[in-house]
């Protein structure tokens, strides 16, 4: 079961989550995205709040919506999301980790890459 958290809104959590599946290569480019209905079903919500979900990723250039087809993955979605989240973290989650690993004396070598 999904848990909803309670510092951003739901659609905003699951277009996040669809997100993450586009990068991981989940959901492929060109492929068509899930319906509606399926998604509302699958993470047992509301369908208008997967619908402004999908508008969210849609609004973010990464859907096309195919009149009659349904939504789409983007050719260059993934590598669009990927820039994208790489600048986010190198410019606010990382000067911050940072300072943290320093002040644990925490070096390159005791960090495990293979995981």
């Amino acid at each position: 079961m999904q848990v909803w958290h309670q510092h951003l809104p739901i659609y905003q959590q699951l277009a996040d989550q669809l997100a993450a599946r586009l990068l991981d290569g989940e959901l492929s480019e060109g492929m068509p995205m899930p319906s509606v209905r399926a998604l509302a079903s699958s993470y047992l919500l509301n369908p208008l709040t997967v619908s402004r979900a999908l508008q969210a990723l849609d609004e973010d250039g990464l859907l096309e919506n195919r009149r009659g087809l349904g939504l789409f993955v983007r050719p260059g979605a993934r590598e669009r999301l990927r820039q994208a989240a790489r600048a986010r973290f190198l410019n606010n989650e990382w000067p911050t980790l940072r300072t943290r690993l320093q002040r644990l004396g925490i070096t390159p070598d005791d960090l495990d890459w293979k995981t």
